[in-house]
């Protein structure tokens, strides 16, 4: 089942929304059951083609708090401008030995790394200008296949994909990686995430945040924040919804195609167990079968990351469950099919708000955009999250469209794909051109700009 397309995202985005596993009404569970049999006929219709789910009874609105940073300050005297980047020493490295220097340390799945957590707290003593903040530092990984696309625009819709993350990371002072080799032969497609996100967190040990986004997906409200304190007490998180995962076993009741994983042993030993039903093992095969049994809904015969997930939450639950945070309750990455035709109504609302309130639409540098975030919140808190809410959607991803392959989805044409695509980048891009005091006028034309009036869009 190897393609081309090895790190997007293969399944559908289900796209209800779900608060958490807390009491739901008869109209929502109602909806589930609909749309979960919806979904069981679309893959008996299409073989490989994949369905998505729908909730169409909005929940109680979260509060994600945006809060504005402190200022960040260096917490050694002798750093010069030459040696450090936002208060970090990136030229000191300590010659006492570490776990670098231990010649059984590996990157690679086949030789399990212990006490991670102990060596990362060492690693940080002999690196004290990366101690201040870390609990929030994240990374972005991301990546694509090291050949050419076969469609004949896939490699400037990754372009723009990439650059679509790029602005997102920029804007909230996160790194990224973006890897377009196979770290492991044999882990392809859906899999090959794993060994790219098991050598981030060991290239990457200050970084407590792994965030793996597909290629296929964009950041489409580039001033909302990951809720970390949301997630305080868990080490992975993913978009799905519990009802679909206990309840009916359905194999796209989550999506791996985005999702958060804390650097720390638990993920190493979770990996390790995770990528154990992947096409390296001689299991893969049987794993394909125990699948398929435990999600009756699965049509296609090889064990799948996603699927894979489903079963640990349900077989396993007590030993991986209980640090697994389920999210439902907003966009963490949401079906581009029911977000695209949102936008124009999203951008006159907010527009309409700007209007009324000229500190929001103050002309201000990049770099101090995130207090301008907050502010909007005071505006935003009626807006609701997920579908039928007028925010703009956190991720918007492109799941059964293959930008790269071509090989799209027959559930819509290919045009549909790629206009929704120039949408919703150019929706986002608009909110980074801002600051650069441009727009583009028409979501559908990528390549004109107009120069925004002073005071816009009084």
């Amino acid at each position: 089942m190897k393609s081309p397309e090895i790190y997007q995202s293969q399944f559908p985005a289900p796209t209800a929304r779900n608060n958490g596993g807390g009491r739901r009404s008869s109209f929502s569970i109602a909806s589930d059951a609909f749309i979960f049999f919806s979904g069981a006929v679309a893959a008996l219709l299409l073989v490989w083609t994949f369905s998505t789910f729908s909730n169409h009874q909005p929940n109680p609105i979260p509060n994600f708090e945006t809060r504005i940073p402190e200022p960040k300050s260096s917490v050694i005297d002798d750093v010069s401008c030459t040696g450090s980047s936002g208060g970090f020493n990136l030229q000191s490295d300590p010659i006492d030995p570490n776990f670098y220097d231990d010649p059984t340390f590996g990157y690679t799945l086949d030789k399990p790394i212990k006490n991670w957590d102990e060596k990362r707290r060492e690693w940080f003593e002999k690196h004290p200008s990366f101690g201040s903040g870390s609990e929030e530092r994240v990374l972005v990984i991301s990546g694509s296949q090291s050949g050419p696309c076969s469609n004949p625009i896939g490699d400037h819709l990754l372009l723009r994909f990439f650059k679509n993350k790029v602005d997102y990371c920029r804007r909230h002072g996160y790194d990224i990686v973006y890897n377009n080799v196979l770290l492991h032969p044999q882990m392809h497609t859906y899999w090959a995430k794993i060994p790219s996100v098991r050598a981030a967190m060991l290239a990457h040990p200050e970084a407590e945040w792994i965030w793996w986004v597909d290629s296929d997906a964009a950041f489409t409200d580039m001033d909302f924040k990951l809720p970390l304190q949301r997630y305080k007490n868990h080490n992975f998180v993913v978009h799905g919804w519990p009802k679909l995962i206990y309840e009916k076993k359905s194999w796209t009741s989550l999506n791996a195609g985005v999702f958060l994983i804390r650097n720390s042993q638990w993920a190493l030993e979770f990996m390790d167990v995770w990528s154990g039903m992947g096409p390296q093992t001689p299991n893969y095969e049987k794993w394909g079968e125990i699948l398929r049994e435990t999600c009756k809904d699965k049509f296609f015969p090889e064990s799948d990351d996603q699927t894979g997930l489903v079963y640990l939450l349900l077989k396993e639950k007590e030993k991986w469950g209980n640090k697994i945070y389920v999210e439902g309750e907003y966009y963490f990455e949401g079906y581009w099919l029911e977000i695209v035709e949102t936008l124009e109504n999203i951008t006159a609302k907010y527009n309409g708000i700007e209007r009324k309130v000229r500190r929001l639409r103050r002309r201000h540098g990049e770099k101090v955009s995130d207090g301008y975030s907050a502010l909007w919140e005071e505006y935003l808190k009626d807006a609701g999250f997920g579908k039928f809410s007028w925010r703009r959607p956190f991720i918007t991803h492109f799941t059964g469209c293959q930008p790269c392959s071509g090989q799209h989805n027959q559930m819509y044409s290919g045009q549909s794909c790629w206009d929704a695509m120039q949408k919703v980048l150019n929706f986002a891009d608009n909110q980074v051109l801002r600051n650069y005091g441009f727009v583009h006028r028409d979501l559908l034309d990528s390549a004109s700009v107009s120069p925004l009036p002073f005071d816009y869009p009084a």
